[in-house]
């Protein structure tokens, strides 16, 4: 308790920040004054209007020597939290010269996720590396200046500036005497206080106030003042009363900064060195090629093992085996012993030229790897098991990796999977697993394998990704949005799935059906218990090799499109969670007929429409005629799976000529025609099937149910669901956040809730903006040069054609771009030309955005040697094939990219030319150097192209 017989020391806090009606802003912290961190118990603060800003301030007094850390927090009346500040906790420090009766007075601006990016270890421990280096020094002014009695105050300027080239200094200048009247040589010099804090305070007197001022940057080059209009404060000093003032001003206003980078799948990356499959070692070749080309960036997909099924639709890299182990694809073998024997070195010798294909053999690599690192292992497994640095390595891992090695040895052994064939090992247990694992097993040697080759993968990985910090380069890695039914995850944790159900996303650009993942839902509810404490580590895992990544599907964090397990399409699910149709409430509109609405709708006129003369055999094979005219499936033919396993039996005993799949679509189609969803676990709930005007379920209703449907249709689908999306994805996504220091970016695109821009700005994440899906509304083509700064811009992805294949597939869209984009109203040329592939990459390095990212096949297009294979080849993943084989290899080495100094030094112009940042290297220290480019470059180019 403060002494009441002493004139209290007061703390006053003060920070500009709009709510909305109803909320409230208060302040809680670690100590018991600030409410320990329970924001029931913590310090509401009192709003005013000061001009045309909504100030919130408030006091307490303390006693000397009280310290604290503390943050502000967006409340309800009930103080129910709505928001938060991203970012590190604040800290409170009472100055040693501040007295009784006086005051010190904190001065805040609210702290937003893109606050926080240059905390983020993409720049702190990559981009910005030299500048966090700097010693952080105790800035003493504010102790050694003391304040008069006569109502003196002293400013302490705190600003925050994340890079600062050698021999620069920082200062504020302003109209007073103190800060140079707008001289330089007479302005307030700051110290470096650790964590890119500058700061630094002076006395100011009562004719200082209003006080303008602006912080800058200063070397030898000269002087670089920062952007926007001069900062202004104003304090009350007709009051008499002495304080300390501390102006908590955020970051230092300059050119935002801007960087480039290249994305190819591990697996598409080609060397001299590789078995016929990219590999974590190459990615030194890799980071060498994006400094020499100007990149900062090399971005993957998803690294972690996926050998589920031990064939090739184990290509697919986002359905996880397990999401800690990493591929033993990505092995090179060559490298995990100093001491392989020359036959086995004459093994690694001959597999190389026979898996020198155009495109990945996946099961031949997997096979050929594994069989060589056997040999090894059975070589050196003593001692490799029994060195330090594998024992620090268990130790650290043992908690995920006992359970991989014991999963990949009984996949092996049952020879599936599916654990339900494993016998008592279905269901997980420690013990179980602990009397598998242990040296005294009988398998001992089998399991420790696995131990070998993570260890291994782990090196390896881990020497690439140091490599690329060293050399300036971000390592971006991938978080799939799902794992494997049959995975180690859902083996260990299955409270944590879904099991039931399984993910998707309803229809969009790249499949009018959906897609259905095949993965289990997460069961958020159950993960919530220890907070997240599996994504936690998850996070923390990937943070050891990557310093960005990106998260795959961010809108399943708001909500997921969830299909019941028997489904094989993705159009008939709902989102989880969702607020449902109650039938209360149809029925209050009139609607009673619930067998109708849900049941497919299946007459006959449409049978005969589907499958024309040959409709009677399909409706006495799969179908009952349940009254005149109308039909309904069979009970072992009434959901998808059930369909396709019947057809299939059907197929083989009949003579129909149709092909198996266009009879499976279209009796799904059927199967589709229903106007509602009822929740399968409450059957009082309903859900409007995606599209559903489409349907003749809709189309043959009274025009009262169509009204009524369409009404609650676009409510469920865009109005009632957005409150509750966006309190879920700020319950989950700040815990992935806060996980690690990577630099988190989320993919964005799809049907967008309303809610979901706000939160990720919000939160600081950084969005994906593809041109030919932009996500404005009746916008064919998105425009870079209007993106905004907190997003990655690109001309294409892996789910999608390259540049080349997009261009040539479709003479009307490329029409349309030429003339709307490219500003031409010549005819286009039929092939994608290097210089309308220039003007596209410059499209998007010109962009606002934070990053340009591209694909390694789209810059390889800015040159004509490159574009010999047929574009269609270069696509790595088709969204619409369920087994599409994932098997692209770039058809170039990266040692002969990195020797063709034309197309280095034309990409390099690109981004030199546009403004954006780019290593540049220092020839004496053999370092990677921050450079900005030059302004942009004239825009005229082949064809009169203009830069709309």
């Amino acid at each position: 308790m403060v002494n009441s017989g002493l004139k209290s020391r007061k703390v006053s806090f003060r920070i500009p920040y709009y709510t909305q009606w109803g909320q409230n802003l208060l302040i809680c912290g670690s100590d018991r004054l600030l409410g320990s961190w329970n924001v029931k118990k913590g310090l509401l603060l009192k709003p005013s209007h000061q001009g045309e800003v909504l100030v919130w301030s408030g006091s307490i007094p303390v006693p000397p020597g009280y310290q604290s850390e503390y943050s502000y927090y967006v409340v309800d009346d009930r103080r129910n939290i709505l928001r938060w500040e991203v970012g590190k906790k604040r800290k409170l420090l009472l100055p040693d010269g501040l007295q009784d009766g006086q005051s010190l007075e904190l001065r805040d601006l609210w702290q937003t996720g893109s606050d926080n990016i240059p905390f983020r270890s993409a720049f702190k421990d990559v981009i910005f590396r030299s500048s966090w280096s700097l010693d952080g020094e105790r800035s003493l002014e504010i102790t050694q200046n003391k304040l008069d009695q006569d109502g003196s105050v002293i400013l302490q300027f705190r600003i925050c500036c994340p890079y600062l080239e050698e021999g620069t200094s920082i200062y504020v200048l302003g109209s007073s005497l103190n800060l140079g009247q707008w001289k330089i040589q007479d302005g307030l010099k700051l110290v470096y206080a650790g964590d890119s804090l500058w700061q630094a305070a002076c006395v100011m007197g009562k004719d200082d106030f209003p006080l303008k001022y602006k912080y800058c940057k200063h070397s030898k080059a000269g002087t670089s003042v920062e952007c926007g209009a001069s900062r202004e404060i104003s304090v009350d000093v007709t009051t008499g009363e002495s304080r300390f003032v501390v102006l908590s001003d955020g970051l230092m206003r300059e050119m935002p900064w801007r960087g480039a980078g290249v994305s190819i799948p591990m697996f598409s990356v080609r060397s001299e060195a590789d078995l016929g499959v990219g590999e974590f070692l190459d990615l030194k070749l890799l980071v060498d090629w994006a400094v020499e080309s100007g990149f900062h960036l090399v971005q993957l997909l998803p690294i972690n093992d996926t050998s589920v099924n031990c064939m090739w639709w184990d290509s697919y890299p986002y359905s996880s085996l397990s999401v800690f182990a990493l591929h033993p694809l990505y092995l090179r073998v060559e490298a995990i012993s100093e001491n392989i024997p020359e036959d086995i070195k004459q093994e690694i010798r001959e597999a190389r030229v026979q898996l020198d294909k155009k495109d990945v053999d996946y099961e031949a690599c997997m096979a050929t790897k594994l069989s060589i690192a056997k040999k090894i292992f059975a070589r050196e497994k003593e001692t490799i098991l029994n060195s330090k640095s594998f024992q620090e390595f268990f130790s650290e891992n043992q908690e995920w990796l006992k359970p991989y090695a014991a999963f990949c040895f009984l996949r092996n052994f049952f020879e599936t999977s599916e654990r339900s064939q494993w016998g008592r090992f279905s269901e997980f247990s420690k013990e179980k697993l602990e009397k598998l694992v242990s040296k005294e097993s009988l398998h001992y040697e089998v399991v420790s394998f696995y131990y070998y080759i993570q260890f291994h993968l782990h090196l390896q990985l881990s020497e690439a990704a140091e490599y690329a910090r060293k050399k300036g380069v971000v390592l971006k890695g991938d978080l799939p949005i799902g794992v494997d039914r049959n995975s180690v995850d859902t083996w260990v944790y299955p409270n944590l799935f879904r099991m039931n159900t399984s993910t998707g996303a309803p229809p969009d650009y790249f499949d009018k059906n959906g897609q259905n993942w095949g993965f289990p839902t997460y069961n958020w509810e159950e993960m919530s218990k220890d907070n997240y404490g599996w994504w936690r580590a998850r996070l923390t895992q990937m943070g050891k090799y990557f310093t960005a990544y990106r998260i795959d599907h961010i809108l399943g964090f708001f909500r997921i499109w969830e299909l019941p397990e028997h489904a094989m399409t993705g159009l008939c699910g709902k989102f989880r969670p969702s607020i449902p149709i109650s039938q209360e409430e149809l029925e209050s509109e009139g609607l009673w007929d619930f067998n109708r609405l849900t049941h497919p709708y299946i007459g006959q006129d449409l049978l005969q429409e589907k499958f024309g003369a040959s409709w009677t055999i399909i409706a006495s094979t799969f179908l009952n005629e349940y009254q005149k005219g109308f039909y309904e499936f069979k009970d072992e033919c009434n959901t998808e799976k059930k369909i396709a396993s019947a057809l299939k039996s059907f197929l083989e005993t009949s003579m129909f000529v149709e092909s198996e799949e266009k009879l499976r679509r279209k009796l799904f189609d059927l199967l589709q025609n229903v106007a509602l969803i009822k929740d399968p676990e409450d059957p009082r709930k309903f859900y409007p099937r995606f599209n559903v005007e489409d349907t003749t379920s809709f189309m043959d209703l009274d025009q009262h149910s169509q009204n009524v449907l369409k009404r609650l249709y676009y409510d469920y689908y865009f109005h009632r669901q957005e409150g509750l999306w966006r309190d879920n994805a700020f319950k989950t996504l700040p815990v992935l956040l806060n996980s690690s220091d990577m630099l988190a970016c989320g993919e964005d695109l799809g049907l967008i809730p309303s809610c979901v821009h706000p939160v990720m700005q919000e939160l600081g994440l950084v969005g994906l903006r593809i041109q030919r899906m932009p996500s404005e509304p009746d916008v064919e083509f998105g425009i870079p040069s209007q993106y905004n700064y907190m997003t990655v811009c690109a001309p294409s992805c892996h789910d999608c054609s390259t540049l080349r294949a997009w261009w040539e597939e479709d003479e009307e869209r490329r029409h349309r771009f030429f003339q709307a984009v490219m500003g031409s109203d010549e005819l286009p040329p039929d092939q994608c030309t290097p210089e309308i592939v220039h003007f596209v990459l410059r499209q998007h390095v010109e962009a606002p955005s934070m990053w340009s990212i591209f694909p390694l096949q789209d810059l390889l297009a800015l040159k004509e040697d490159y574009t010999t294979r047929p574009a269609v080849e270069e696509t790595i993943n088709d969204p619409t094939n369920p087994k599409h084989y994932w098997r692209y290899r770039v058809h170039v080495t990266m040692e002969s990219l990195l020797n063709d100094k034309d197309l280095t030094k034309t990409i390099k112009d690109l981004v030199r030319g546009s403004g954006r940042f780019y290593p540049q290297k220092d020839l004496e220290s053999g370092q990677a150097k921050l450079q900005l480019g030059s302004e942009h470059p004239s825009q005229t180019q082949k064809y009169g192209l203009s830069n709309k």
